[in-house]
């Protein structure tokens, strides 16, 4: 359903929708689901044995019989109309073709695309501007990378653009003191227009936990906006600044006694203490909104929680008796994310914490407004020891109960829709985590993850639960932190998805079996890319292919002049059919690099884009450790046809 008008009567459009009682699996009633209005995301690159390969969206409002015509340089170029996956090889395309796709529908043409021009290099440049470096207040120069991204429909013309998070060369993990260098996110076309650049000041501090952007449309206008922690300086898009534009809330030394071994410096005498320069411990601070296609700041609230209830200035000792350090080690991790709580419209996830008092609290931007809508603290639960310290650092987003509403996935922990606690494992801190139907021979979805502290936990390092009870489905126990781990399918002779991590020494079936003692290349991060239903594994700059007959990984893309940090700077399916595409900086970090499969596919399947887990978890994919989005079902060798989303396309009021 596309609904095309004002806000009131959209609404009610929406809610009539809404009565009609579409069930889920376990009953309940729940509304279609607000998004995007998409474009067919028509792409061609050389395929992988000449000419070309052409893709495009099959989009969950599409009628089943829904056909295609695939026009090269004004001509058609199949000779019966294409009723299969939604991708062509057309051997005599060259770089220089261009491409477009018409929708048919009962023999006639319903609609055609804009032209694409084939990417002659198998990936689209997009030109960047890397923002001047500068010198911190101790004479330390630092420059600046393109070091994470995300994707929405900024302007609402059905096609995304590029949103990028510049950090310093100086950004720290919240462990070490030091000053940091300045945080910029910039917004792109496609074709490298510049759109804003919001700076977010020196009163933020730069590293991989501080700054978790969301970008979604949230007030239902058809526009993307983007949600961040500002604080006093910080610049929106117009060059507005916002809150002290003179206020300076950076320590200029000193130190504070500490027994946090993950930061603290040993002293001759062996006392703890941590080194305070550079971090950031008092001073305001703020959620914002700002406008996606301009740039400028809509609505902002006082973040929730700050750093202590009682002062916007605490003391080390405050904040050690409020997050168990004294120097916003623990009290600066942060996550965002975004979630359909309602079943219906998405709201902002930003959190504060894991590794002891964990903090979540939900947002609505409504009619130009920001308003809470709950507030979840693992001090305030009848079992504080129970809630906190489950944290990760990463979150999911699902509808784990099946009700039509989300929840998060809080590393060891699931928050209902509601704010409430639903669950938790109790299995402590891990550095990744992963929800989807990984077993499809059981009912709804599993969560899997890896765990750092086996001593606190029961001496497990690895678990796979329902994730709809937190219950142990499988474990497998160790006594040291297992850092990484993944969870795909890779082998067709094993139902449901894989498994394996740093330091249990087999792979594992759904069911927690080992299948072997040959793991693949990486366990970093996941992308569908070649034509199969198999998943490839992703890491740094490369791609490979699980040979599970030869028991060997095979490359299949190496991005040359590229750089990544560990995680590229986005993956997903935001372009073509249901593979997904790969974003990386180019080594000057003077453009970005959109890479696409050169690999036909025999599959048909909707965009990723319409089931709205998949959807939400490349808007948190960039939020601290990243990890690879998964969809609601259960998608690889031998999988039934998806569930048709339910879902209503909202197209912009304004431009």
């Amino acid at each position: 359903m596309i609904i095309n008008c004002g806000f009131k009567l959209r609404h009610d459009l929406l809610v009539s929708v809404a009565t009609l009682g579409l069930l889920t699996g376990l009953g309940a009633q729940a509304a279609p689901r607000w998004m995007e209005t998409l474009d067919r995301g028509a792409v061609a690159v050389p395929a992988i044995n000449g000419g070309n390969l052409v893709s495009w969206r099959l989009l969950a409002t599409d009628a089943p019989k829904t056909t295609f015509d695939v026009y090269r340089d004004g001509k058609k170029i199949n000779s019966r109309t294409l009723s299969g996956a939604t991708n062509l090889v057309d051997k005599d395309g060259t770089p220089q073709s261009t491409y477009v796709i018409r929708t048919r529908l009962k023999g006639k043409t319903t609609e055609a695309s804009e032209p694409v021009r084939a990417w002659a290099d198998g990936y689209l440049s997009v030109p960047i501007q890397r923002p001047e470096g500068g010198v911190t207040p101790t004479g330390e120069a630092y420059s600046y990378m393109a070091y994470e991204a995300s994707v929405a429909d900024l302007d609402g013309d059905g096609r995304y653009e590029i949103i990028v998070k510049w950090d310093p060369s100086n950004s720290k993990d919240n462990a070490f003191d030091g000053y940091t260098g300045e945080v910029y996110i910039d917004a792109y076309t496609l074709e490298g227009k510049q759109l804003w650049r919001i700076n977010l000041g020196r009163n933020i501090r730069a590293g991989a936990h501080y700054t978790q952007f969301q970008v979604y449309d949230y007030d239902g206008d058809g526009r993307a906006e983007m949600a961040v922690r500002t604080s006093d300086g910080t610049i929106d898009g117009t060059g507005k600044v916002l809150g002290d534009p003179d206020a300076d809330w950076r320590e200029t030394g000193g130190e504070t006694p500490s027994t946090d071994r993950t930061g603290g410096v040993v002293k001759a005498d062996g006392s703890m203490i941590a080194p305070l320069q550079g971090r950031i411990i008092k001073g305001p601070e703020f959620l914002t909104i700002f406008d996606g296609l301009t740039g400028e700041a809509r609505a902002s609230e006082l973040f929730w929680p700050s750093r202590d209830p009682r002062t916007d200035a605490p003391t080390a000792e405050q904040l050690t008796e409020t997050w168990g350090d004294g120097y916003a080690n623990r009290s600066d991790r942060f996550l965002a994310g975004t979630a359909y709580l309602d079943g219906q419209r998405p709201s902002i996830i930003m959190t504060r914490g894991y590794y002891a008092r964990s903090t979540l609290a939900a947002w609505d931007y409504r009619d130009g407004k920001l308003t809470q809508r709950w507030t979840f603290d693992s001090d305030a639960q009848p079992e504080p020891a129970k809630w906190g310290g489950q944290g990760n650092h990463s979150l999911s987003v699902a509808d784990v109960d099946g009700d039509g509403r989300d929840e998060i996935i809080y590393g060891s922990m699931a928050i209902d829709d509601n704010g409430a606690g639903l669950w938790s494992a109790e299995l402590r801190h891990g550095d990744a985590l992963h929800v989807s139907n990984f077993d499809p021979s059981r009912p709804g979805l599993e969560r899997f993850g890896v765990h750092e502290q086996p001593s606190g936990n029961g001496g497990i390092i690895t678990a796979m639960l329902d994730a709809a009870t937190g219950e142990r489905l499988w474990t497998i126990s160790g006594n040291r932190d297992n850092g990484r781990g993944i969870i795909m399918d890779i082998d067709p002779r094993y139902a449901g998805a894989e498994s394996w991590t740093a330091n249990d020494p087999d792979v594992r079936d759904a069911r927690g079996n080992s299948i072997g003692t040959v793991k693949p290349q990486t366990n970093k991060f996941a992308v569908w890319w070649d034509g199969d239903l198999l998943r490839e594994q992703l890491e740094k700059t490369t791609i490979y292919k699980w040979n599970w007959q030869e028991q060997r990984s095979e490359r299949l893309l190496t991005a040359e002049n590229t750089i990544s940090p560990g995680a590229p700077l986005f993956s997903g399916d935001i372009l073509g059919d249901w593979r997904e595409e790969v974003i990386w900086a180019a080594a000057d970090h003077q453009s970005l690099r959109i890479y696409a499969t050169p690999y036909p596919t025999k599959h048909r399947l909707v965009t990723l884009l319409h089931d709205a887990q998949y959807r939400v978890a490349l808007a948190w994919q960039n939020s601290a450790y990243n990890q690879p989005p998964h969809p609601s079902f259960y998608l690889g060798d031998g999988m039934k046809a998806p569930p048709t989303p339910q879902i209503t396309l909202v197209k912009p009021t304004t431009k």
